[in-house]
């Protein structure tokens, strides 16, 4: 049973820069929690005009020649946001007391198991209940969806002012983490991408992210994990200066969306499982830890220990999943993403990019090196960046005009650093790459050439899709639309109104294309076991004793998973897992088959 403060059982994870920027002004008055990007200060600064428009409130125009502009977009879009969905949430909770007809929808929206359900199914039932006893079960029991943002901790790009460095808290990363701790809002900041100690010392610099006496935290950290280890060693980081992870979000390696941070070979399922065993104990060793630091700073100690959240996210895409992965592994929340990709009222997306998710396939999702990040990246075939990538590419004029500059990280060609996908890196390398042409094969010299131009300008292309749907001018040069599903995508063909797709989630409707498809667990596996593959025959490098034990590791690793997998889904539970046994099986001796090279 979830807990009676829990509307939904379901989040809606980050997407891009645009597709969630604005989910909880749509979402959050039904209870659903969202988060949303906040690397684009630009994109939310247009977002803050847009919307104080729509909702008749006032807006103040930041300029980008005021100090700290990035931070103040940040905070007053943040802002904006928590006053419509306060707004939006009292208007939803007058109509459910006057309209009978309104909780009969919010209803049938709601999980089978949930306690607010069981109330208001009862009150129907009962008919002609008080207003009065409804406002109150209501002012007591249903809260809006959280409105958290997403930071990724390796998009902290140094900052100059007519040559000279600014100081590290003008970071990217860091300004944004400040537009989020001055903002209103008493929600999480989500990090993903890994550990960056630099922006992690920084939030020391916000009383809002400690806890009182009571443990209560008016604004939470929530670490964005692939496994424990990484979970037990930041969370720790963080203890020793006092500042505590309220939530560890688990996400798939290799079957999510966006960048894709593959494990060394760690299926998911075998993960959960470590979480579920030792959640204790990282909850008491992290406690202690943040316990002797508050202390140490002379800030209030909590008199209990506190609340400690695992969730999960990354290919679910039926319902039996999602409850399996409740009551199994005891998670407090599952994160669906791609599949809101199809859900207008949900997610901000241009109609041609919507249309493209409806007709993709599993061939046209796949794991690519667009990113300069250097990070592989779940993408899409036929979007219209790759279109406009590819005009110019022919036209001999490769690369972006990098306007939005927030992945020009690397540090090739100075201090104030290129992004890998603009004009400027991709000439330099291609002109490098020329000189050097009767040096390698052809073959080889095609390879290279490639990867240089693969890169994609990210920051205008995962934003595009918002200016697109909200009829924005778009400025400067073309460059169409990046989405960014998961595999899971291929499995979902049609647009679906957001009561469907949650009908879908708790199991009472479904939205599934007719497409066979695997248990998302099957499907991971299947990618890890690709990815191996791929990786061998593809390294055209020396091979090193250090990356013959990796190979190994990451072999060894997916067989354990494997091991675990045939145990914990028994044929005689279920029906079902004979289709799955059988698919382990398949991809074991698949597994099996790959050679790790020799070292010679």
């Amino acid at each position: 049973m979830i807990s009676s403060q829990a509307v939904h059982s379901f989040h809606i994870p980050v997407m891009g820069l645009a597709y969630t920027i604005d989910s909880p002004i749509r979402v959050a008055h039904y209870g659903i929690s969202s988060v949303i990007s906040i690397i684009d200060d630009e994109l939310m600064e247009k977002m803050n005009a847009l919307y104080a428009k729509k909702f008749n409130l006032p807006y103040q125009k930041v300029s980008i020649k005021e100090h700290d502009y990035r931070a103040k977009r940040i905070t007053s879009y943040l802002n904006l946001v928590a006053s419509i969905v306060k707004h939006k949430f009292s208007a939803f909770k007058k109509e459910l007391i006057h309209s009978t007809k309104a909780l009969e929808g919010f209803v049938a929206m709601l999980p089978n198991n949930s306690t607010i359900k069981a109330r208001f199914s009862t009150f129907l039932k009962q008919g002609n209940v008080p207003k009065a006893t409804v406002e109150a079960y209501l002012e007591k029991y249903l809260v809006p969806g959280a409105i958290d943002v997403n930071i990724m901790t390796k998009v902290d790009k140094d900052n100059f002012s007519k040559g000279k460095q600014l100081p590290v808290e003008f970071n990217d990363a860091h300004a944004s983490l400040r537009g989020f701790a001055k903002s209103n809002l008493s929600s999480s900041v989500v990090l993903s991408a890994g550990m960056n100690p630099r922006l992690y010392s920084y939030f020391e610099n916000f009383n809002d992210f400690f806890p009182d006496r009571n443990g209560r935290l008016k604004k939470k950290i929530t670490l964005k994990v692939s496994d424990y280890r990484s979970a037990i060693i930041q969370g720790k980081f963080f203890a020793k200066k006092g500042l505590w992870v309220s939530e560890y979000r688990i996400e798939s390696g290799l079957n999510c969306g966006g960048h894709a941070f593959a494990t060394e070979g760690f299926l998911l399922g075998l993960i959960l499982e470590e979480f579920k065993t030792k959640k204790e104990a990282l909850l008491e060793e992290t406690h202690e830890i943040l316990v002797k630091a508050l202390h140490q700073k002379g800030l209030p100690v909590p008199n209990k220990v506190l609340a400690l959240k695992i969730s999960v996210q990354g290919g679910v895409g039926t319902a039996s999943e999602h409850a399996f992965l409740q009551e199994h592994y005891r998670v407090d929340s599952v994160g669906w993403g791609s599949p809101f990709l199809l859900v207008p009222e949900a997610t901000s997306v241009d109609k041609e990019t919507r249309a493209l998710l409806v007709k993709a396939k599993e061939k046209d999702l796949y794991l690519s090196g667009i990113s300069p990040l250097g990070v592989p990246f779940n993408t899409l075939t036929g979007t219209t960046n790759e279109y406009y990538k590819q005009k110019r590419i022919a036209a001999h004029k490769a690369g972006s005009s990098c306007p939005k500059k927030y992945l020009a990280l690397s540090k090739e060609f100075g201090p104030e650093g290129v992004c890998t996908a603009s004009k400027k890196y991709q000439t330099a390398k291609l002109q490098a790459l020329a000189e050097k042409k009767e040096q390698v094969s052809a073959a080889q010299y095609k390879k290279e050439q490639t990867k240089i131009n693969e890169k994609a300008c990210l920051c205008v292309g995962l934003a595009n899709a918002s200016y697109m749907e909200h009829d924005l001018p778009i400025k400067g040069q073309a460059q169409g639309v990046v989405i960014c599903p998961g595999p899971n995508m291929a499995y979902f063909d049609k647009e679906v109104s957001l009561v469907k797709m949650i009908q879908h989630i708790y199991g009472n409707a479904s939205v599934l294309s007719p497409t066979a498809r695997s248990h998302m667990f099957i499907s991971e596996l299947k990618m890890y076991v690709n990815y191996l593959r791929t990786e061998i025959e593809t390294t055209s490098e020396e091979i090193s004793a250090q990356q013959l034990k990796k190979w190994e590791r990451f072999k060894a690793n997916l067989m354990d998973g494997i091991a675990y997998y045939q145990q914990l889904f028994q044929p005689a539970q279920s029906s079902a897992y004979k289709q799955i046994q059988k698919e382990l099986l398949e991809y074991k001796e698949e597994l099996m088959s790959i050679a790790i090279p020799v070292l010679r």
